[in-house]
C-alpha cells in the first residue's frame, strides 16, 4: 500500500472537509466510452479503495461472466448495472500524493444530461473520455459544448481503448486531430491527449510499455498538473446568503464565499434592499478563528447594525456592485423533451436565490451538426440557444465567466425539475423601445385542477359551416356544467362580433382568426377551464398552429357533416349566396375545406341527433380531464 490516503476510510468530518477543499475534476464522455471503468481503475491504481472492495468487484464480475469490471465501483445502483449506463453524478473524494481531488463522474447517456450539468458546475478541469476506436460521437460533441457552456477550459482528453488500435501512433494521432478540430470549433483547446486503456491500466497511473512513442504525462501526472491556485479570491467579494441564524442573541448570516475576500471591519451592501452594514465578526464552525475569509469558505458573518438579509441576498462591497437588471441575455442548454417557446415561465436558480423569469425571445439556436447559429421559433430537446430572460424585479448577478461560479443559472419548472442550464451573459438591450413580456401566475395548472376537480383542456371542433359545431358545443357545455365542470364555448360568430370584427374571410384573415381564437383558448386553460372551440378552421396548417399555441392540452374533433346536409340546414342562405357568386371564399364552395385525417374524435354527425353527438363529445372530454 502506498502513502496515498484512501478517501473511503476517512471519518465523516474529514470526508466533508476534503470535499470542501479538494479540486473538482469532472469526467465526461459518450456512453460506453469507458468513464466509469477509468475511475474504478484510477482509484485502484492509486490505492484509493477500501479494503475488500477489489475482491467484491472480482466476485461481481465473475457472477456476470466478465473480466474484472472496474465500472462496478461507480455503477452502484442496480438500474445502472442492468442497463450499463451511469444515471447520476457521483462525487468521489480522492487523494493523489498530497493533492486532494473530488472526481465527478458525470452521465454520458443523453437522458441523464441534466445530472451532468449540475454535477460539473463547479469543476476546475475535465477529463473528456473518447473511445480511440470509435472517435468523437454525438455525445462527445454535446459534452464538449457543455464544457464550454459551464466554463471549463482545462480539458484533458483521454483516448481510451487505444489497445484496440494496438497503440498504433499514426491511427491515434488521426483521432487526436479529429477531436482537436471538433474542440476548436467550440473555442476549446485541450491541455493534453493521453492514449490509454482504462481496463488494463495503460498510461493511467503507470506508463505503458505498449506506447513507447508517447512521452507526455500519464493521467495521474496530468491531474497533478491541474492549476490549483484560488484565483477566485482575487475577484470582487460575493457571498450569497444561504440562511440567517440566531444563537445566544447574536444573529449569524451564513453562506459560502463564491469569490473575493472579506475581513472584519469591511462594509458590505446587502442585496437589492441596498442597506449597508459593517462586518463585526467572521465566524467558522469547528475551525481556527481568523479575521478574514476567502473564496471557497463556508462562513457566518455578524453584522452591525443588526440587519436581517434574506436567503438569496447577495453580499458585496459597495464600490464593487454586480450587474442589476430585469432583462438578461443567457446561453441556454435545453433539457426538457418538449420544445421551449417564447412566453414560457420558469424559476431561475442563481446560487441560493430564485427568481420568476419568462423567456422573452429566442435570439438564436445553435445547430450541433455544423455549430452555426440560426434563427428559430423554438429550442428543441437538448438544444443550445441564446435567449433573453425577463423578470418582474431587478436581478443582481455577475456575468458568466469561465473558472468562476459567476452567472451559472439553472431553469426549474413548476414541478421543481431542472429543465435548462442558463449561464447569464449580461443585460439585454430593450428592443424597439418596448419592454413587453408575459408574466406567469403564481397559481399553476395542477393547483387549479385540484381546486376545480378536473384538468384544463381545449377541444377544437372543426367542420363545414352548418355542420352543427356550435349546437353540439353548447349542448356539451350545458351537460358538463351540470356535472360541476367549468366549461366554456368559443364559437366563430361570437369571436367575429368582437375580438375578430376587423377580419374578413381571405386566407390570411382566416389564419389570423384561428390564431386569435387559439390564444384566447390558451389563456382560458391557464384559468383552469375546459374550452370548447367551434370554428370552421378549414386548413390543416391553421389547426396545427392552434395545437402548437395551446400545447398538450389540445384535442381536435371533426364534426363530419355532409355538404348536402349543411346546405339543407342553411337558414342564413349562405350556401345559396356563395353558389350565386355573392360571397367569395366560402368554405366548401369557393374555398377548400381540408378534413382531419387523424382527429382525436370523429363525430359522424349525419347519423345521430345533436343530443347524441353532444353526449359523444362529453364522453370524450371526461376521458381526458
Amino acid at each position: 500500500m502506498s502513502d496515498t490516503l484512501s478517501a473511503a476510510r476517512l471519518d465523516p468530518a474529514d470526508r466533508e472537509a476534503l470535499l470542501d477543499t479538494a479540486t473538482p475534476i469532472v469526467i465526461v464522455g459518450h456512453v460506453d466510452h469507458g468513464k466509469s471503468t477509468l475511475i474504478g481503475r484510477l482509484l485502484y491504481d492509486t490505492d484509493n479503495l477500501q479494503d475488500g472492495k477489489v475482491q467484491q468487484i472480482i466476485e461481481s464480475s465473475k457472477k456476470r461472466g466478465l473480466a474484472v469490471e472496474w465500472s462496478f465501483l461507480l455503477d452502484s445502483l442496480q438500474i445502472e448495472r442492468d442497463q450499463g449506463v451511469t444515471v447520476d453524478s457521483t462525487r468521489i473524494p480522492f487523494r493523489l500524493g498530497n493533492r486532494q481531488f473530488v472526481i465527478v463522474d458525470a452521465p454520458g447517456h443523453r437522458q441523464f444530461l441534466r445530472n451532468m450539468i449540475t454535477g460539473a458546475a463547479d469543476a476546475e478541469a475535465a477529463v473528456l473520455v473518447v473511445d480511440a476506436n470509435e472517435g468523437a460521437q454525438e455525445q462527445t460533441r454535446r459534452h464538449a459544448m457543455l464544457l464550454r457552456l459551464i466554463g471549463i477550459r482545462h480539458i484533458i482528453v483521454l483516448l481510451n481503448k487505444a489497445d484496440l488500435l494496438g497503440f498504433d501512433e499514426q491511427k491515434i494521432r488521426a483521432v487526436e486531430k479529429s477531436v482537436t478540430d471538433l474542440l476548436a470549433q467550440l473555442d476549446l483547446t485541450p491541455s493534453l491527449f493521453v492514449p490509454a486503456s482504462a481496463r488494463d491500466g495503460d498510461n493511467i497511473a503507470s506508463r505503458s510499455e505498449r506506447s513507447p512513442w508517447y512521452t507526455g504525462p500519464i493521467l495521474t501526472e496530468a491531474l497533478a498538473a491541474v492549476p490549483s491556485g484560488n484565483t477566485r479570491a482575487a475577484l470582487p467579494f460575493r457571498m450569497p446568503v444561504q440562511d440567517v441564524y440566531r444563537y445566544d442573541d447574536v444573529r449569524y448570516v451564513a453562506g459560502r464565499i463564491e469569490r473575493g475576500v472579506i475581513r472584519e471591519g469591511d462594509t458590505v451592501e446587502i442585496g437589492t434592499q441596498g442597506s449597508k452594514a459593517r462586518v463585526a465578526k467572521v465566524a467558522r464552525w469547528h475551525a481556527l478563528e481568523r479575521k478574514e475569509a476567502e473564496a471557497g469558505e463556508s462562513i457566518a458573518l455578524v453584522l452591525e447594525p443588526d440587519v436581517i438579509p434574506a436567503r438569496g441576498d447577495m453580499l458585496f462591497l459597495p464600490h464593487q456592485a454586480p450587474e442589476k437588471t430585469a432583462r438578461i441575455r443567457a446561453h441556454l442548454f435545453w433539457l426538457r423533451q418538449e420544445p421551449l417557446r417564447v412566453g414560457e415561465s420558469f424559476r431561475l436558480r442563481l446560487s441560493t436565490a430564485e427568481h420568476q423569469v419568462t423567456v422573452a425571445s429566442i435570439d438564436s439556436v445553435l445547430r450541433l451538426d455544423d455549430l452555426t447559429e440560426q434563427q428559430a421559433q423554438e429550442v428543441g430537446p437538448e438544444g443550445f440557444a441564446h435567449v433573453t430572460l425577463v423578470a418582474g424585479e431587478a436581478i443582481q448577478f455577475d456575468p458568466f465567466s469561465p473558472g468562476t461560479s459567476d452567472g451559472r443559472g439553472v431553469l426549474v419548472d413548476r414541478n421543481q425539475r431542472i429543465v435548462g442550464g442558463a449561464p447569464l451573459l449580461g443585460p439585454a438591450d430593450l428592443k424597439d423601445g418596448y419592454a413587453i413580456h408575459p408574466s406567469a401566475g403564481e397559481v399553476d395548472g395542477a393547483q387549479r385542477a385540484r381546486s376545480k376537480g378536473h384538468k384544463a383542456r381545449v377541444v377544437w371542433l372543426t367542420g363545414l359551416s352548418g355542420a352543427g359545431k356550435s349546437t353540439i358545443a353548447r349542448l356539451a357545455e350545458k351537460k358538463l356544467f351540470a356535472r360541476g365542470i367549468d366549461a366554456f364555448v368559443l364559437d366563430g360568430d361570437t369571436l367575429r362580433m368582437g375580438l375578430c370584427s376587423d377580419l374578413g374571410f381571405t386566407e390570411a384573415d382566416r389564419h389570423e382568426n384561428v390564431r386569435r381564437a387559439a390564444e384566447v383558448a390558451k389563456i382560458l386553460t391557464q384559468a383552469g377551464q375546459v374550452v370548447i372551440v367551434a370554428l370552421i378552421s378549414p386548413l390543416v396548417a391553421d389547426r396545427a398552429l392552434a395545437r402548437k399555441i395551446i400545447g398538450e392540452e389540445f384535442d381536435e374533433v371533426f364534426v363530419d357533416t355532409s355538404l348536402a346536409t349543411c346546405e339543407q340546414r342553411d337558414s342564413k342562405e349562405l350556401y345559396k349566396a356563395a353558389r350565386d357568386g355573392k360571397i367569395e371564399n366560402f368554405t366548401g364552395i369557393s374555398a377548400p375545406y381540408e378534413a382531419p385525417t387523424k382527429a382525436d374524435l370523429h363525430i359522424k354527425a349525419d347519423g345521430a341527433t345533436a343530443e347524441e353527438n353532444a353526449d359523444a363529445l362529453v364522453t370524450h372530454i371526461l376521458s381526458v380531464i
